[in-house]
């Protein structure tokens, strides 16, 4: 059972592996939403998007309901936007040890630094 669990996660994150699929994700945390205004928010190409909505419907991260001529798509379950917003989290964690990394060694470096006389 642990095993497909952690395979089920790695086939999540494995479809959410794209900037474009996360940007989809995050455009469809604010509810359903048709292909189309879907496709003016990405600003990419209509193929391009078509590709990585099929994706997302493959690993049932999205869903899809046709009315019309227009097909619009939701997320299946919107825990997935927690994921994302806890990966946001551990980014700005990441970054804010970075900056801090940086800082200290700016400081060893220009205190360090002999000083000469003019």
């Amino acid at each position: 059972m642990q095993s497909q669990l952690r395979k089920f996660k790695a086939a999540i994150f494995q479809a959410l592996s794209h900037p474009t699929r996360i940007a989809i994700v995050e455009i469809l945390s604010e509810g359903e939403m048709s292909a189309g205004a879907i496709l003016e928010r990405l600003a990419v190409e209509q193929a391009n998007a078509s590709q990585h909505l099929a994706v997302l419907r493959a690993s049932h991260i999205v869903v899809n309901r046709k009315e019309g001529n227009q097909v619009f798509y939701s997320l299946k379950n919107h825990r997935l936007v927690d994921v994302l917003s806890l990966m946001r989290l551990y980014f700005m964690e990441e970054l804010n040890e970075s900056v801090e990394m940086l800082a200290e060694i700016n400081q060893q470096s220009t205190g360090s630094a002999p000083k000469t006389d003019s």
